[in-house]
């Protein structure tokens, strides 16, 4: 199929590019969690030793089934060998960013640092838990928000029983700390 006909670009990079700019702010490391590198580095292995060989696979053979303008199998295989060579850059960028802090070396702390989980209560009377991880790691309906998120940012550096601020769209709202933990280290 000619390129004419569709909507994709020949250099996706730009992307993944605007996402990491958004993402972090202009001059700070990419901070993550070992756990989360993990995660990154074990999607990158899949899509580099299993995914990838398949898809090759498959589109290998669609084309040797002779005419590929309406072979669903090349035409499908062709896109997405596109998409998981887009998300293998992606992640090896965000691999070469990042910058690995381990919470543990904060065991038995009552400050807020990066991978803390912190449990807060708000002017209303709601108690909440976060764990505060990187921008790769976040999963909000898990209680796992982001270092530079505006939550994060009023909690970072309080300790147990301090008041913070936290700006909302609806105004000033005050966050108790309640209780800061951190993973226990492990040892080797």
């Amino acid at each position: 199929m000619n390129k004419a006909f569709v909507k994709e670009s020949d250099n996706d990079d730009d992307d993944d590019a605007v996402a990491l700019a958004q993402a972090i702010p202009p001059g700070a490391k990419n901070y993550i969690t070992p756990a989360g590198y993990k995660a990154i580095k074990d999607e990158l292995l899949q899509l580099i030793d299993v995914d990838r060989p398949e898809v090759v696979r498959v589109v290998h053979w669609a084309a040797s089934n002779g005419d590929r303008s309406e072979n669903g199998d090349y035409i499908y295989g062709k896109r997405r060998l596109r998409e998981i060579d887009r998300r293998i850059r992606f992640l090896t960028k965000r691999m070469d960013s990042a910058f690995v802090v381990d919470p543990s070396v904060h065991y038995g702390n009552d400050q807020v640092f990066f991978g803390a989980t912190v449990s807060y209560s708000n002017t209303a009377g709601e108690e909440h838990t976060v764990t505060i991880v990187g921008v790769d790691e976040l999963d909000p309906l898990r209680g796992r928000i982001s270092w530079v998120s505006p939550v994060a940012r009023a909690l970072t550096k309080a300790r147990e029983g301090d008041i913070v601020t936290l700006q909302t769209p609806q105004g000033v709202e005050e966050l108790e700390i309640l209780s800061v933990e951190y993973p226990e280290p492990i040892a080797d």
